[in-house]
């Protein structure tokens, strides 16, 4: 019998930042530089700084090129950990950008930016998308729990490289935590960093599943409102994923709402637009799977979500 294809690939769903993205995992799951309290995937099981290349390129760009007929808006270099631990990062994004017209944005905690090689390989992207959620020392030791070896100045000055090195699209994450950065001495000083940053968009985010942490709080869309006033041009608030589906997917793939449960939790409404079903139709797969007991639920904020029983198999 043979051995049954690793996914590298998962989509297209949807973003709330980029729209419809086709991801691309290229680091086990929870490899990481952080292990962030907020992270929706659970801890860190591997928190390292070593690159290498992770996952097989080849396999990777063969299953990509299966799925791109999808036509996304973005390929996504994401997925279940750090992308930019993946040494070969910059060979995989010629690769791509060689076999599709569709761009590449790399979406990373930005905690290696500090290395010039590294810097080199993001700038081939279309589109970078680091994160910021401290704006201090102590805090960025709390919220995000970096590898020992990354310090929050480094971390800092290597967002600022890449500006001045990078001429492609560059939005800056600031995620909001409450209780801890969603205070306004705090978010003035976020948004003084992000000023010496500069990136194109400042784009505020907080909890919106299940966070490893249940500390971690989530910050009210009106506080977030008001904090986006404090940046300079204002920050863009993420707009939450809407409660029905305009349009409908007749071509649905087999296993593709287990694969999305099994990348991060969801709410019905998630899975609706993330893959282009209906809500009843989402209903009747999610029953079938928990009657299986392939995916089990909890409860955030009041909602309830799905996620797979059992983490995807280390590549």
């Amino acid at each position: 019998m043979s051995t049954p294809a690793k996914n590298y690939v998962f989509g297209p769903v949807h973003s709330r930042r980029i729209g419809r993205s086709l991801g691309v995992d290229l680091v086990p799951f929870k490899t990481c530089t952080y292990d962030c309290i907020y992270c929706q995937l659970g801890t860190t099981t591997n928190r390292t700084l070593e690159r290498k290349e992770w996952v097989p390129m080849d396999a990777v760009l063969d299953e990509l090129k299966r799925k791109l007929e999808c036509r996304p808006d973005y390929i996504t270099l994401s997925g279940s950990g750090e992308p930019t631990l993946y040494s070969r990062l910059g060979q995989i994004i010629r690769r791509i950008r060689a076999m599709s017209d569709v761009p590449v944005a790399v979406l990373t905690n930005g905690s290696l930016l500090c290395q010039k090689e590294v810097r080199e390989e993001v700038a081939l992207a279309d589109l970078v998308l680091p994160s910021l959620d401290a704006d201090i020392d102590y805090k960025f030791r709390f919220i995000n729990r970096p590898h020992p070896d990354i310090s929050f100045e480094q971390m800092v000055e290597g967002l600022i490289a890449l500006r001045r090195e990078f001429s492609g699209q560059y939005w800056l994450e600031v995620f909001l935590l409450g209780g801890y950065t969603a205070i306004e001495a705090n978010v003035k000083r976020l948004a003084a960093l992000a000023k010496r940053i500069g990136p194109d968009r400042v784009q505020l985010n907080t909890v919106a599943r299940p966070p490893t942490e249940d500390f971690a709080m989530a910050v009210s869309p009106e506080a977030l409102k008001k904090f986006a006033k404090f940046f300079d041009p204002p920050a863009e608030v993420i707009a939450e994923y809407p409660s029905h589906l305009s349009h409908k997917s007749d071509k649905i793939q087999p296993g593709a709402v287990l694969e999305m449960l099994r990348r991060r939790p969801c709410t019905v409404e998630h899975v609706s637009l993330g893959i282009g079903l209906n809500r009843l139709e989402v209903l009747k797969k999610l029953e079938a799977l928990m009657a299986k007991k392939q995916i089990e639920t909890s409860r955030h904020e009041g909602e309830v979500f799905y996620r797979a029983t059992g983490h995807p198999e280390p590549s």
